[in-house]
């Protein structure tokens, strides 16, 4: 098996070299770093990763904690936290937290006891167990998706976060359907206690304010971020005396159980009723009427999520903060516009 300094004396270089192109620990002249790599790949050589560890106490490993992994909108983020890791030479490890806050605990510590040198956690519903691992045991973290109030020491965010819009994208989504005329919007919002359920519902709120309708709680009922709960808050919805003529959901899950609610019901989009939803996914213009939606970043969110861990871990003293990526307005048919545009527009 050749060693580091078989490709040093391959590629006409010092062993220390060959150590800075492959660690990237200090800028290499570019005929220098192409020459090491062509040693490297002639002679076959791959790092000792294990021995690395042992020197460096780091395993150049991230773990990764987010629930419904089947869910499109949660793959799009592990492709972009699988390509980011994978860019800058960190291997990735996956857990699946099920929005259990018991599980969730136990699934950190175990990716902690692994060795990983950082997480990032899509939180639940209730992620103070979690919270207190983190903190606990000072490993580095990025919370992702899920926004989790308590304040630093500086009076900022404890933990750094990494999320998309929500608030203004849903009023976009109601005062669109505003401007259709409906006066009666309802909203399928997600699991109590998530922040993408409360900013949401925030914006629901601000853009019935906007377009000068008074909210009306009964018009407000919560999916559970999950179809099947959906499909039952839609039959609340639909059983109202006054039901709605234009809903908005929460996300892509919800979406499909509020069509299958509405289907029950012989209900027609648009005729009968519009919709608009939170979460694009790739098969929404697929769907008869193809689906307006709000289309999330995912990729970028992922990416953008592994990069605030690497800087957290090249300056682990540095104040926490929250990004916040800019979503996309789909203009399509269900929500009852004749020719809407098919180009997404920024939020």
């Amino acid at each position: 098996m050749a060693t580091m300094a078989d490709v040093a004396r391959s590629a006409g270089v010092s062993v220390a070299t060959v150590s800075h192109v492959l660690n990237g620990t200090r800028p290499v002249l570019p005929h220098t770093r192409q020459a090491v790599l062509d040693a490297v790949e002639e002679l076959g050589y791959t790092t000792n990763t294990l021995a690395r560890s042992l020197v460096t106490a780091r395993t150049r490993s991230i773990g990764l904690a987010v629930s419904a992994i089947s869910n499109p909108y949660f793959t799009e983020i592990l492709q972009g936290v699988e390509a980011a890791a994978l860019e800058a030479g960190y291997s990735l490890l996956i857990a699946d937290p099920h929005d259990d806050p018991e599980h969730e605990r136990k699934v950190v510590q175990l990716l902690h006891e692994r060795r990983v040198d950082g997480v990032i956690v899509a939180p639940s519903a209730d992620p103070h167990g979690l919270l207190a691992y983190l903190g606990r045991h000072d490993v580095p973290a990025v919370l992702l998706d899920r926004l989790v109030d308590g304040a630093g020491t500086d009076g900022g965010p404890r933990f750094d976060q990494v999320c998309a819009d929500n608030a203004d994208p849903t009023s976009r989504l109601v005062t669109h359907l505003a401007g259709l005329g409906h006066r009666r919007i309802g909203l399928v919002a997600g699991r109590p206690g998530l922040s993408t359920t409360s900013e949401r519902i925030s914006g629901y709120r601000s853009g019935l304010a906007f377009a000068g309708l008074a909210y009306d709680g009964r018009l407000l009922v919560h999916g559970d971020s999950e179809s099947a709960g959906a499909e039952q808050a839609t039959e609340a919805l639909l059983s109202l005396g006054e039901p709605p003529t234009a809903l908005v959901t929460g996300n892509n899950a919800m979406t499909i159980g509020v069509l299958r609610a509405l289907g029950a019901h012989g209900l027609s989009v648009p005729d009968d009723i519009a919709l608009c939803c939170f979460d694009d996914f790739a098969w929404a213009d697929l769907f008869s009427p193809r689906l307006t939606a709000i289309a999330q970043p995912g990729r970028d969110i992922g990416a953008r999520a592994v990069h605030v861990l690497l800087e957290r871990l090249a300056e682990p003293h540095r104040p926490a903060r929250t990004v916040r990526l800019p979503c996309a307005f789909v203009h399509r048919t269900s929500c009852g516009c004749p020719s809407p545009s098919e180009e997404g527009t920024p939020s």
